[in-house]
């Protein structure tokens, strides 16, 4: 794809972004590495490659799963102007 200054105009358009005219050049020229950049990476044979979730092998550490605060409904509920079988009460806002 040939990237020029009415392409990025038009991208920009459609994002609603605003490329002052002194900028549209290094704009043009971004964009155009990026796509030849991924031209490039489409042109690398990756068959027989195994796909990989983390380039580290990591292991995402998490934590337990225990409770660390009591119950507080009711206490909180208190203050509400109006609740009904545990739940806050709003008026109707959609008809």
């Amino acid at each position: 794809m040939i990237v020029d200054k009415k392409v990025v105009a038009n991208i920009a358009e459609l994002a609603q972004l605003e490329i002052l005219p002194e900028n549209m050049q290094e704009f043009v020229d971004s964009l155009t590495d990026v796509l030849n950049l991924v031209e490039e990476m489409q042109s690398v044979d990756t068959n027989g490659i195994e796909p990989m979730s983390n380039p580290l092998d990591g292991v995402q550490r998490l934590r337990s799963d225990t409770v660390t605060e009591s119950d507080q409904r009711d206490y909180l509920q208190e203050v509400a102007p109006e609740t009904a079988n545990g739940l806050y009460l709003v008026p109707k806002v959609i008809e």
